[in-house]
């Protein structure tokens, strides 16, 4: 028989995304949380943020919230654009394996003064897609990173359904999502910024 979640309005939840925008493929968790909040609308009890690199300032709102998911470049040694979940105890290991940046170190710190602090969340999934590029400083996501973000989605509908969130899926004529990122650091806008420049001439 299959269980369907019921709804919990007062469970509190963090839909996070961190990463560089500025370093290629790093930017795959800001770009999946800002797609996110594009596509969906969820109820006033779930959060919706791109944490970007702020590492250690980031304790605050994991003790504000329940449960956490997070978006974010992961090196698993794969496939590039491999995507996996990692769940509960499992995501520090995953956070703090294979350094690629700052940011990693600081969120694995984050996940660690949180729990030491008792405000651990109660649950805890990661989505981690393999990178191909780390190194392009200033350059978009590569195609094999880019092209994940919907099915990074979907998985994202699944887990926060199991934790009993249903999504609405926005309307952007009737409810525009209010930009995550701002000055022209939104997907699209940095994006353009960021082709060469033969291609932006042509």
């Amino acid at each position: 028989m299959t269980e369907h979640p019921t709804p919990s309005p007062s469970s509190r939840i963090l839909v996070l995304g961190i990463g560089n925008i500025l370093w290629a493929d790093e930017g795959f968790g800001v770009r999946a949380v800002e797609a996110f909040h594009r596509a969906y609308q969820a109820d006033d009890n779930v959060t919706v943020m791109d944490g970007g690199t702020q590492g250690l300032y980031l304790v605050n709102l994991l003790q504000e919230h329940d449960h956490l998911l997070v978006f974010d470049a992961i090196d698993y040694g794969l496939v590039p654009g491999t995507l996996r979940r990692i769940d509960g105890d499992e995501v520090p290991k995953f956070t703090g394996a294979k350094k690629m940046s700052l940011h990693q170190t600081g969120f694995q710190e984050v996940l660690s003064a949180a729990d030491l602090l008792g405000a651990a969340p109660a649950r805890l999934a990661l989505i981690g897609c393999q990178p191909q590029d780390l190194e392009d400083w200033g350059g978009a996501l590569t195609p094999p990173v880019a092209a994940r973000i919907d099915d990074a989605l979907a998985l994202a509908r699944t887990i926060l359904a199991e934790w009993g969130v249903m999504l609405t899926p926005r309307d952007a004529a009737l409810t525009p999502a209010a930009p995550l990122l701002s000055h022209d650091l939104d997907h699209a806008s940095y994006e353009r910024r960021a082709a060469p420049a033969a291609a932006v001439g042509n």
